[in-house]
């Protein structure tokens, strides 16, 4: 098929690899612009999917906007029998959505209607979700509210990270959307209307919820540390000058005692209820390292409390 392919960060290289692999004629790439970089913000580095799609010799477009006839009419100028929607970033008018002969699927992170939104795999950890998937929708002009196509579903481990999850997402989105394509192409791809219970918003992580707050119980200062990380990363002050440490990686420990006391010498730190034990910290301007590791330049004594 005659592909239109919009997607920006790393989560979509991989479903453009596998349209690529699969024989499609990706006749574009959309993309958001190379944004500046380097010490003085001179140097202008392309998306992961831009350089990617300049491996592979295909035409990139990196418009500021989709709105207006001048878009649309560009757009349209393809020929697409479908567009492929993968982490793009910017809202497709109805023009666009109308373009494609068979309309523009997307790549969602999440079981619909269950996080919808900018920031689902984040948001399903951070909630203590034990499952999440990915699905495949034919887009529409509310926010992740299409009909749905295909889903494949993704167990969460109890220590399970975001970016663990968004590694293996990504690998599986891309299988999943190469097989509804496949199925699109047959006339085969069945879509399903989502249901209008257990609607939830995945929302922008905002940087008010990324300090640790001892107080609350252990599970849910857990399932907020691995909902972070890697970024933007939950942190706590530390010291006098209270430097910002971020926790990459914890697990959840016994103990007891008044919210963000020191357990012991492996920094298991005591919350509104049970404790965490933090595994993997950093600070600002250094690499990860384990707690032993961290605790050798840093004190944080049993029976000290952390803010």
């Amino acid at each position: 098929m005659r592909i239109v392919f919009m997607g920006t960060p790393d989560f979509a290289v991989p479903t453009l690899s596998e349209i690529v692999g699969r024989g499609h004629e990706v006749v574009a790439v959309y993309t958001r612009a190379p944004a500046p970089a380097g010490r003085r913000g001179l140097d202008l580095t392309p998306s992961p999917v831009h350089a990617v799609a300049e491996r592979f010799g295909l035409p990139v477009f990196t418009p500021k906007s989709l709105k207006g006839e001048e878009a649309a009419e560009a757009f349209r100028a393809h020929d697409a029998d479908v567009a492929v929607v993968v982490a793009y970033g910017l809202i497709l008018p109805q023009a666009i959505l109308d373009a494609p002969r068979l309309g523009c699927l997307n790549l969602h992170g999440s079981l619909l209607p269950r996080w919808r939104g900018a920031a689902p795999i984040q948001r399903a950890i951070m909630a203590g979700d034990r499952e999440t998937g990915v699905a495949v929708m034919q887009m529409e002009a509310g926010l992740d509210t299409g009909p749905v196509g295909l889903v494949e579903r993704i167990p969460i481990g109890p220590d399970m990270t975001a970016g663990e999850l968004h590694d293996r997402m990504m690998v599986i989105g891309a299988d999943l959307m190469g097989r509804a394509l496949a199925a699109l192409e047959r006339g085969g791809l069945a879509f399903t209307p989502q249901p209008a219970t257990g609607v939830e918003y995945a929302a922008k992580i905002e940087k008010a919820e990324t300090r640790i707050d001892w107080s609350k119980p252990a599970q849910e200062v857990h399932d907020r540390i691995r909902g972070l990380s890697p970024f933007p990363g939950a942190w706590f002050p530390l010291g006098a000058e209270e430097a910002r440490v971020k926790v990459l990686r914890s697990t959840l420990a016994e103990g007891s005692a008044a919210p963000g006391m020191v357990l012991d010498d492996r920094l298991t730190i005591a919350c509104g209820a049970g404790a965490v034990r933090l595994v993997e910290l950093q600070k600002a301007g250094k690499q990860p390292m384990g707690a032993e590791t961290f605790l050798r330049g840093n004190a944080v004594p049993p029976g000290s409390r952390l803010a």
